[in-house]
């Protein structure tokens, strides 16, 4: 069992994170969309097309939130919905061209920002760090797995 030093110590830094890259403010990475469009976009971009209820998994959002989110970012000409070629049912979300320059900007934006925060770090700090993000984010996911699977 975790120490409660180091538990608060992860805890606090996790909060700093949280606020150093921006997630307080109403929109982030420089863009004029809150933290959960940012992550649509990114995640679109990542994969191609998702249909709206596996983005709601990833994401971790509810149906009724990532309708309303999905429409705005119709809306706003970032999205585009296309019929599934397997499921009349279903509707495949993927970026417009605006989407994709926009998805350039957030990359550019958050490669910029990592890219300082790990100039001032050694090489082997930065090996480091991303071992150790990445490792702490598997476990979350487990985490968070494994308690659903136990209620």
């Amino acid at each position: 069992m975790a120490e409660l030093a180091l538990i608060d110590d992860i805890r606090a830094a996790s909060r700093l994170m949280v606020r150093e890259l921006g997630f307080m403010d109403a929109t982030v990475a420089a863009s004029d969309y809150p933290p959960s469009a940012v992550h649509t976009i990114l995640e679109i971009g990542i994969r191609g097309t998702i249909n709206s209820g596996e983005l709601g998994d990833f994401l971790r959002l509810e149906k009724s939130s990532v309708s309303r989110l999905v429409r705005k970012l119709i809306d706003c000409g970032e999205l585009r919905e296309t019929p599934d070629e397997t499921d009349a049912r279903s509707k495949r979300l993927s970026l417009t061209a605006k989407g994709r320059r926009t998805l350039d900007a957030l990359h550019a934006f958050g490669r910029q920002q990592v890219r300082g925060a790990l100039a001032a770090l050694t090489e082997a700090e930065q090996r480091k760090v991303r071992e150790g993000m990445m490792l702490y984010a598997r476990a979350l996911r487990a985490s968070r797995v494994e308690e659903k699977a136990v209620v």
